[in-house]
């Protein structure tokens, strides 16, 4: 088996908009009805996916989803036309391009049955992503059909918010070798809620048959999540041996650091001090929603929103860590302007399984010539822009259908995924 580190990005979805729904997400917030670019938004996410495989990765895509959703507007007894505003637009999200929340992956090899596992995650806490797993799964289960290798989990039942890999982090030697499972919960954070629920994260962590001695519950600081940080992503990500993580992340630090140490020796933690980056800067920036890679070399590299280095603390802290030589060696900025402004930089973007890419549907796996493809098809059918009063508009939601069945016919995926 040639296990290696597959990145599945979410293609931002025609119906992409800023309607400021996600409540403790400051850049969504702050960008709550301004004019959206789901053309722009959803290239822009391809070429990132096109850096990565240029950079030797292995690297994926699940869809965006059928819009508006028609399904939940009717159990909620409405329609599209005659739904409130709110409801309209939560029904309108585009919000599954943030793959990190599409489910919690453990690889085979920390498996009591030698299977990968995927639970996809419930998103209860916001009304907008609440409905997205029924479809999310639909496509989990597609992608890793594969019964030999993958078992693929509904969701942990309500009201136990789970927000999948976001608030989950793996370390380990080398991908391929046994690792340490963290599961990082929230409980407050000043007037925001806390999205990961510790025993939704528990129960992941049975489901999936993890041994309990390799598995971390940790805290998130209510700092964090006060200042912003609704999922640890925000302000911490992990790869291999590497742990990269604010000094205001968590809520026991020294205990965490502690137990991981002695469980996994070889770990390095990069601890960005809040003394050179006050944790306003590091979710401003989204410095740690990136995606932390090993590069096919061997040599780790920081994939990052390119506004990271427009923040001066920020650039002055990631030219000193290159420069001392230590794990991570090399950064590489994207431009994904049009997701960050809804609140979700690369590491969002993506999620991450540990697994044999021959064992996974071919037809969610890309090279650079099936991202041209889909680059085609978005740049004819998705809408340049749409604005927050535009989502009610008749023509716009005729486009935004005829683009997703496009895409999907386009995939060989139309007699297996529908609205």
């Amino acid at each position: 088996m040639s296990v290696r580190e597959i990145n599945f990005d979410g293609i931002v979805g025609p119906s992409h908009n800023y309607a400021g729904l996600s409540l403790g997400n400051l850049a969504s917030a702050s960008n709550a009805g301004a004019v959206s670019h789901p053309r722009a938004a959803a290239l822009q996410g391809l070429e990132k996916m096109r850096n990565n495989v240029r950079l030797g990765l292995v690297q994926g895509i699940f869809l965006p989803q059928w819009r508006p959703d028609a399904a939940w507007l009717g159990s909620l007894g409405t329609s599209v036309s005659d739904a409130e505003p709110h409801i309209r637009a939560a029904a309108m999200s585009a919000s599954s391009m943030w793959a990190a929340n599409a489910a919690t992956v453990s690889p085979a090899v920390d498996t009591a049955d030698g299977l990968t596992h995927l639970t996809v995650a419930n998103l209860v806490t916001m009304p907008h992503r609440s409905h997205e797993w029924p479809q999310t799964l639909a496509q989990l289960q597609f992608a890793f059909s594969a019964r030999s290798a993958f078992a693929v989990h509904g969701p942990v039942p309500p009201p136990f918010g789970d927000e999948g890999a976001a608030n989950h982090m793996r370390l380990t030697d080398h991908h391929g070798a046994p690792g340490i499972e963290i599961f990082v919960y929230g409980e407050a954070g000043g007037p925001f809620p806390a999205r990961q629920h510790i025993e939704a994260s528990k129960a992941v962590a049975r489901i999936h048959r993890l041994d309990p001695a390799r598995t971390l519950f940790v805290r998130q600081s209510e700092a964090a999540i006060a200042a912003g940080a609704f999922h640890n992503d925000v302000v911490a990500v992990a790869n291999e041996r590497v742990l990269f993580a604010h000094e205001q992340a968590f809520a026991d630090k020294d205990g965490f650091y502690e137990r991981l140490r002695a469980l996994l020796p070889c770990v390095e933690i990069v601890e960005v001090p809040a003394s050179a980056v006050s944790l306003a800067d590091a979710i401003r920036s989204y410095l740690f929603n990136a995606q932390l890679v090993t590069l096919p070399e061997g040599d780790m590299a920081l994939v990052l929103p390119s506004e990271a280095q427009d923040i001066v603390p920020v650039r002055r802290w990631l030219e000193a860590m290159v420069a001392s030589n230590g794990p991570i060696r090399r950064l590489v900025p994207v431009d994904v302007r049009q997701s960050m402004a809804n609140g979700g930089g690369p590491a969002c973007l993506r999620l991450r399984v540990v697994a044999d890419p021959a064992d996974v549907d071919p037809r969610f796996l890309v090279d650079e010539a099936k991202l041209d493809g889909i680059a085609d098809i978005v740049a004819h059918y998705w809408p340049e822009t749409i604005a927050p009063v535009d989502l009610h508009d008749t023509r716009l939601i005729a486009r935004i259908e005829q683009s997703w069945l496009t895409l999907v016919d386009h995939l060989g995926l139309s007699g297996d995924l529908g609205p």
